[in-house]
């Protein structure tokens, strides 16, 4: 076992955006895949987030916008995380994110970002590959 089920993923939609379909097959794919998921629903602020990130002891979270407010609120979404000493918490976004917007987006933390057509296979591997729990006394 490669860890999967110890490592806890919340997928998160900030903003205004109410379009939520990629975001439930990602927290579908991931649930699949062995990761225990949480999914946010639409509608959510930065503080509401990490306060769920917090409550859930999350290992990463995925944040998915549609709406071109990833500029503005994944930065915020960061900061919240930060107040709550979550910094360490792994950060990859998807939805209709520009490339030129990524490199913003990755020094605020963003390790991964996935647009449309990234298959959910790519999503759960990268997973994979790049996070393990963070919580004490959990191993992978």
């Amino acid at each position: 076992m490669t860890g999967e089920g110890n490592v806890k993923i919340l997928i998160a939609k900030p903003g205004l955006d109410g379009h939520d379909r990629g975001a439930k097959v990602v927290a579908r794919a991931l649930r699949d895949a062995g990761f225990e998921v949480v999914y946010t629903g639409i509608r959510q602020t930065p503080e509401m987030i990490a306060e769920t990130a917090l409550q859930e002891d999350a290992d990463v979270v995925g944040l998915s916008i549609l709406s071109g407010a990833h500029l503005e609120l994944f930065p915020r979404v960061v900061e919240e995380l930060k107040r709550r000493d979550m910094a360490d918490v792994v950060l990859f976004a998807g939805g209709i994110i520009p490339q030129e917007d990524a490199p913003a987006l990755e020094k605020t933390g963003f390790r991964a970002i996935f647009g449309p057509g990234s298959s959910t296979q790519d999503i759960v591997q990268w997973v994979k590959d790049n996070v393990r729990p963070r919580r004490a006394g959990v191993k992978s």
